[in-house]
């Protein structure tokens, strides 16, 4: 191998289909995500209160959860390519609405709250179907890189954009931030019609949708090598997610202010894992690399509650931000892979239950576990060490995750 096969992992955009995609994702994740930061601002100064803010947290999180399990249903009942064009439309409706109620000055907590349900029904479609058409574009031996490329790009997209809406509030002002949210939905509407049709396997299937969603929450169930994915990851995430401890961690230990803000960069940074691709999404063994990727993850985070200086802390989580980026890699590529295709979309929705709602039990669990990060941390860290020791006992259980190959 070359130097040039260290980088970034590229080999999927030789696929026209999924380079169009990826494409539009590009734009998406920069000016897609410009809602991000305009929501909560705009409800802050309508209301002026925090509980506001988290209501809408609550409510966004809410419908997604409810409509990737639905978005599931629908992405093994009917064309998948149609599911996302309607879900990306009502997406980029939902925009629309936003920036009407916005330049319009309709101040009324009640509709923006509705159109956030909007926004959060639309995503939870969007992210249990596409999941379960990417494979259908991509060979299987691609997906891992394919999973790696659009983890980039949402990373990057994640920086770039709030940083871009920062930029543009005081030029254009935070309606405007909507519309330009719906003009990149566009986009990703040409890349989707431009697929070909990805009809869903025949099947019989259950009536109801309460059916099909139980059946895809049995065959999960019934998967060890399924399980086993998911109990590693929440055992990354919901044992060693320290993010709801920065605040304190950084007011009492290194002093607050610009050290808060290096703590939350330094955690977001695992992106750069992707522009180095090429150095593990050609491996095989994708079960063992998740499994030591999650408990690099937990050795990271225990150095981070033992570090006594900021940038042994920021080096921490470096090292776990770049291996996380590898662990979600593989979860997907496993996943998307292993699955059968008859019920991917429904996999794919209660897998985004469990990995959206995972990461908000961590920091449930850890801003009240107690009351501070090295007390909370148990003595050198040893309830962070749960993680190595949970995916270590999940290993062992389960074999099959060891010895996965693609």
């Amino acid at each position: 191998m070359t130097l040039l096969d260290y980088a970034v992992d590229v080999r999927p955009l030789r696929i026209p289909a999924f380079r169009r995609l990826w494409l539009a994702s590009v734009v998406s994740a920069v000016g897609g995500s410009f809602s991000i930061i305009a929501i909560p601002n705009q409800l802050f100064a309508m209301t002026a209160s925090s509980a506001a803010v988290g209501g809408a947290a609550a409510v966004s999180f809410l419908t997604l959860v409810v409509a990737a399990l639905w978005g599931g249903v629908l992405a093994d009942t009917l064309d998948r390519r149609r599911v996302l064009v309607i879900a990306q439309a009502g997406l980029a409706v939902t925009y629309l609405l936003l920036w009407l109620q916005a330049v319009g000055n309709v101040r009324s907590v009640v509709v923006l709250m509705a159109l956030v349900a909007c926004e959060g029904v639309s995503f939870g479609v969007t992210l249990a179907t596409m999941g379960a058409a990417v494979p259908r574009v991509v060979p299987v031996e691609l997906l891992p890189a394919a999973n790696s490329l659009s983890s980039l790009v949402r990373s990057c997209g994640a920086i770039v954009g709030p940083l871009l809406a920062g930029v543009l509030i005081p030029m254009v002002g935070l309606g405007w931030l909507y519309f330009f949210d719906m003009l990149a939905l566009f986009m990703v509407l040409w890349a989707i019609l431009r697929l070909p049709a990805i009809p869903a396997v025949p099947r019989q299937l259950a009536a109801s949708v309460v059916s099909q969603v139980t059946e895809g929450c049995c065959y999960l169930l019934t998967h060890r090598l399924l399980v086993a994915i998911l109990g590693v990851d929440l055992a990354a995430m919901v044992f060693g997610n320290p993010v709801a401890l920065f605040p304190e961690l950084a007011a009492r230990t290194y002093g607050g202010g610009f050290a808060l803000g290096l703590l939350y960069a330094a955690f977001g940074r695992g992106f750069a894992a992707g522009l180095v691709s090429g150095t593990f999404t050609r491996a095989r063994r994708h079960g063992a690399l998740m499994a030591c990727a999650a408990m690099v993850w937990g050795v990271a985070v225990v150095l981070l509650a033992l570090a006594a200086q900021l940038w042994l802390a920021v080096l921490a989580l470096l090292v776990g931000g770049a291996v996380n980026f590898v662990l979600s890699t593989f979860r997907n590529a496993i996943s998307q892979a292993y699955t059968d295709d008859a019920l991917r979309g429904r996999i794919q929705g209660a897998l985004t239950v469990v990995l959206v709602g995972g990461p908000q039990l961590g920091n449930v669990l850890h801003g009240l576990a107690g009351a501070g990060f090295r007390s909370s941390l148990g003595d050198g860290g040893r309830r962070r060490a749960l993680t190595v020791c949970a995916v270590a006992l999940i290993v062992c259980t389960v074999p099959e995750l060891g010895r996965y190959r693609a």
